[in-house]
């Protein structure tokens, strides 16, 4: 699989990457098989968080045979010294000595921001961290453009993972301030929600995707095609697919004929033309 520069981190990781919520709820043995599947495929990036319910112990038995030859992010929500805690909590049930690269995780706001480097704030916490070697690299990630773009004044960060998503981005321009200033300062860019649809209709629509909280992209895939591709012709350096194996899966077979037939004027129109059907029910209000 191709491999993409993560910015200024020198590091280099898959196209796809391997979201750790795939792991969430499965038994040992289908973790074991959705990461054996990656590695064989090329994926290098691995990330998870405390909040994907039982990721972290899932992913860490199935990881571990191959963690000396990946990249492995981790990220927490704890806004002030805690995240001490919470980090090593994490290094401790994924049996590793450092994380490639740990985030201040879904930023929201400004409060979010401010809290996280006001005294005793998480960012003091992460820096020495970072200095003892716990940390390789520091980034966020957010669902709020302002809160990510306040962040980014406080501080130097190296990577931003955020929603870039064919509907919002064509409908609001949603994310192209923050994707101009990454490119500007050769942040890296981590995609998330490329192939999210919309807001869920009632609770009953989600039987097929317990773990997400919006609808995907499932039974089109000129649509899928259409939205992984959008997101690259944005800048992305890879996309985390959906959180289960059959939109991982997807990805990863199909990501050389994304990168290889980039974005064109009849994806676009594609795209544009499903947006039409959306009638405003974005994945979040902007």
């Amino acid at each position: 699989m191709k491999k993409n520069k993560l910015g200024k981190t020198g590091i280099e990781i898959s196209a796809v990457s391997f979201g750790g919520i795939v792991t969430t709820d499965e038994t040992p043995e289908d973790a074991a098989r959705y990461v054996s599947y990656a590695i064989e495929r090329g994926v290098n990036y691995f990330d998870v968080a405390p909040t994907y319910g039982d990721a972290q112990e899932k992913l860490s038995p199935a990881l571990a045979p191959y963690r000396k030859d990946v990249y492995l992010g981790c990220k927490s929500m704890v806004r002030d010294a805690g995240v001490e805690a919470a980090l090593h909590d994490s290094l401790k049930i994924l049996k590793t000595d450092y994380f490639d690269l740990y985030q201040l995780h879904e930023l929201k706001s400004k409060e979010d921001a401010e809290s996280a480097f006001g005294p005793g704030g998480a960012m003091e916490v992460l820096v020495k961290a970072k200095e003892k070697g716990l940390i390789r690299h520091i980034g966020i990630t957010a669902h709020s453009e302002d809160a990510a773009l306040l962040a980014l004044e406080y501080f130097d960060f190296e990577t931003v993972m955020f929603p870039v998503n064919w509907a919002l981005n064509m409908d609001k321009g949603f994310g192209d301030r923050l994707i101009k200033i990454s490119k500007d300062r050769d942040l890296g860019l981590i995609g998330i929600k490329a192939l999210a649809h919309r807001k869920l209709h009632d609770e009953n629509e989600n039987k097929r995707e317990p773990k997400s909280w919006v609808k995907t992209i499932y039974d089109n895939d000129e649509l899928r095609l259409a939205a992984i591709k959008y997101a690259f012709s944005k800048g992305v350096d890879s996309i985390v697919p959906p959180g289960n194996f059959e939109q991982f899966s997807f990805a990863v077979e199909h990501i050389e004929e994304c990168l290889n037939n980039p974005l064109n004027d009849t994806d676009r129109m594609f795209l544009k033309e499903e947006l039409a059907l959306i009638e405003g029910r974005h994945i979040f209000d902007y």
